[in-house]
């Protein structure tokens, strides 16, 4: 249960993160797996010492690619996916164009963090940092688990008459 450890923190802070704004796509298919999208906010006027409505622009992650533009949906703020993009999508609540059953499904915050930890995970086991994910060897060469590769650390002797320059070498 070495995964375990790493998604119940994220998992906690996913539930917190429960604050829903409705928005609606102003772009999309422009840039992979983000789109940017308008939402409502009011603006202080210090003449008028009144509120007034304006509209914001933002980029929001977009996991499966499934948003067209003049859809209305629900985002929330979520972990930073890179510079500019600081929100991702919870849901489509009016979709324009295509129906939503038509469309790849957008995941839960659990589906999402479930996911970015698997990659950090493979990311780790690939640079040798198995061991803070509770592995007592590379799982890469454990028969029968879920990272396992086939051939893994088995080293063969190529022959002097098949390599380049006519000697020995060793292929890992």
């Amino acid at each position: 249960m070495p995964i375990q450890r790493a998604i119940k923190p994220a998992a906690n802070a996913a539930a917190h993160a429960s604050r829903q704004i409705n928005a609606v796509v102003v772009s999309s298919g422009f840039m992979q797996k983000t789109v940017k999208v308008r939402i409502g906010k009011q603006v202080w006027n210090k003449h008028l010492q009144k509120k007034f409505n304006a509209t914001e622009h933002l980029l929001v992650h977009d996991p499966n690619s499934s948003l067209n533009t003049g859809d209305v949906i629900s985002i929330s703020p979520g972990w930073r996916t890179s510079k500019g993009v600081h929100h991702v999508v919870s849901s489509i609540i009016a979709p324009f164009g295509k129906p939503i059953s038509e469309r790849p499904p957008i995941p839960t915050a659990e589906e999402r963090i479930a996911e970015r930890e698997r990659k950090l995970m493979a990311k780790d086991i690939r640079k040798g940092r198995w061991g803070r994910w509770g592995f007592d060897m590379d799982p890469r060469g454990i028969e029968g688990g879920e990272w396992y590769v086939e051939g893994w650390r088995n080293e063969e002797v190529v022959k002097a008459d098949d390599s380049v320059n006519g000697e020995e070498v060793r292929l890992v």
